[in-house]
């Protein structure tokens, strides 16, 4: 196997995804390894329980004589708990039907693993089932954001084995972003960056590149590249987060009961003087858009958050509420009947333009107010189909590079978008090198949706009969017949999923219709997906009335 892709939580190791072994793929000195921790807590929580040791390819239970603080460290880290909260005998925990394992155990408090402790034999009838050990680890959070301005937003470090160590801003992305937002319970992520903006951290790079979809209630549970000596042995710095630790509660994601983090706390905040201005930046930091109504507690439930009567003061170009001024609101003057509530407009993330139409064209990604493009490298079928269905346009047909729909202009937000396909926004795909300008516009990523159609037939006796439309801009024009072959006629046909032509008419066959009169002259192949692919040549102006319109009839 080469590159294992689990997602952690299969049965066994053939069912994760894998690249095909190439015999240039591996050295001797790139075989994989795992140490597994051969110790567990049961019947209670990953952090407490039941302590049980793998002797001999059984699970046993611990006898708690001579177990003290040392040993309960030594346990609590190897499971990546945190410090031994307190060592219980079986009255806490059920006593469970596991054999008793009667060796004592004698560790320093430094060691990575309990078997590496020394044992000697417990002495004899001193060990019964309301004898075993039982275990309180704090359940220790294994993330952390470090020199930012608040605990909401810094260096990413990652606690395992004992220690601090970072990660590498290799792949991540706010897909990453969104999991360390949440496990810390700070909102949204605003930004997924990476370098030294919250300054070099140090200690081991425990983890060298991070592959999220965005729902893991951990970093931990998101899949992993290996650690790399030092970040700059991948070209790479240290991730960064900055998360939103403001949010919208009883609606939806950009409507609701506006609260804000207050020293850990989710407090609601006073609408004295909550205005226009300050309502821009939070549906601006929240990626919605522009906010459409503020409103008192009345269209939410009014909660039971606590108050947080500071008054805000935004000029509105901010990018985040935390950055706006603040002062002390007048006494009495917030209550629950004064929390501010908010109604932001559901903007899409995604756009397709120079398209002629909203499902086809050069992608772009629309963050923190700004419109950027997607590089195409690797832009493939499975991320043009989440764009498609996030725009209701139905499935992709053809995925495009080289800046077919012609060059973007502003940053390059997404470079090597990691989409499985099933997402609901191109921005909760995973992405090789978020905010990085990896490709120039000349490399714009574009797609063309299902939903998109260049031609139609109409006021035919079904939908694959009728007078030849085609669309221009966003206005639907018809089609001069000089020069409309059966080549052209096969292509309109094939796009409409209607069959071959059986008949190429004018419009004496329909009604003339009274649509503008496009004059190109098409020149198709005949093999080309869309009427759209085809050639056209200069004006037929002066042949082309409304006598000389194209009628179609296809097979199906």
């Amino acid at each position: 196997m080469s590159s294992v892709m689990c997602s952690g939580s299969e049965s066994t190791l053939k069912n994760c995804g894998s690249l095909e072994l190439r015999k240039s793929g591996c050295s001797y000195g790139n075989y994989a390894g795992v140490i597994c921790s051969e110790v567990r807590l049961v019947g209670g929580s990953h952090c407490s329980g039941r302590l049980e040791i793998l002797h001999d390819q059984t699970w046993m239970s611990v006898c708690d004589a001579a177990f003290d603080q040392q040993d309960a460290e030594v346990v609590c880290r190897e499971l990546d708990c945190g410090a031994p909260v307190q060592v219980l005998r079986a009255a806490a925990f059920d006593k469970g039907d596991a054999q008793m394992w009667t060796q004592e155990i004698h560790c320093r408090g430094n060691e990575s693993q309990i078997h590496l402790c020394p044992t000697s034999p417990a002495e004899k009838n001193n060990c019964l089932d309301i004898s075993t050990v039982g275990l309180v680890c704090a359940d220790h959070v294994n993330v952390r954001l470090v020199n930012g301005h608040s605990r909401c937003a810094g260096r990413v470090e990652f606690y395992h084995r004992g220690q601090w160590g970072t990660v590498c801003d290799s792949c991540w992305d706010l897909a990453d972003a969104a999991v360390v937002c949440r496990e810390l319970d700070c909102g949204e992520p605003v930004d997924a960056l990476g370098g030294a903006y919250f300054g070099k951290g140090s200690g081991p790079t425990w983890i060298g590149f991070v592959t999220c979809t965005g729902s893991e209630s951990t970093l931990k549970n998101c899949g992993t590249g290996r650690r790399f000596a030092s970040c700059e042995l991948a070209n790479s710095g240290d991730a960064i987060v900055i998360c939103s630790e403001v949010r919208l509660v009883g609606g939806s994601r950009c409507s609701g009961r506006l609260e804000i983090l207050h020293d850990q706390t989710w407090m609601s905040v006073c609408d004295a003087a909550f205005d226009q201005q300050d309502a821009e930046v939070v549906c601006r930091e929240l990626d919605c858009g522009a906010p459409v109504q503020v409103l008192r507690a009345a269209a939410f439930d009014k909660g039971d958050a606590q108050m947080w009567t500071q008054e805000i003061h935004c000029t509105g170009n901010e990018s985040q509420i935390h950055l706006c001024p603040t002062s002390p609101a007048e006494e009495n003057n917030c209550s629950h009947d004064n929390s501010v509530e908010l109604l932001c407009a559901e903007s899409l993330k995604v756009r397709l333009v120079d398209g002629n139409s909203p499902c086809a064209g050069r992608v772009e990604v629309l963050h923190r107010g700004q419109w950027g493009t997607v590089c195409d490298m690797f832009w493939d079928l499975a991320d043009a189909a989440v764009v498609c269905r996030e725009l209701d346009c139905g499935e992709p047909v053809d995925v495009l590079g080289d800046a077919y729909f012609g060059p973007g202009s502003g940053p390059t937000l997404m470079s090597v978008p990691m989409c499985i396909g099933s997402e609901s926004t191109l921005k909760n795909c995973g992405s090789w090198a978020w905010g990085k300008p990896v490709c120039a516009h000349n490399e714009d990523a574009g797609v063309i949706c299902s939903g998109h159609k260049h031609s139609r037939l109409v006021n035919g006796s079904h939908l694959c009969s009728g007078r030849l439309e085609v669309a221009h801009g966003n206005t639907w024009m018809s089609v001069c017949d000089a020069a409309f072959d059966q080549q052209d006629a096969e292509v309109v046909c094939r796009e409409l999923d209607c069959g071959a032509p059986v008949q190429v008419l004018r419009a004496a066959a329909f009604d003339k219709g009274d649509a503008q009169m496009w004059t190109q002259a098409i020149h198709c192949t005949g093999d080309e997906s869309y009427i759209f692919f085809c050639p056209t040549s200069s004006s037929l102006k002066d042949s082309c009335t409304n006598g000389n319109i194209v009628g179609l009839i296809c097979s199906s």
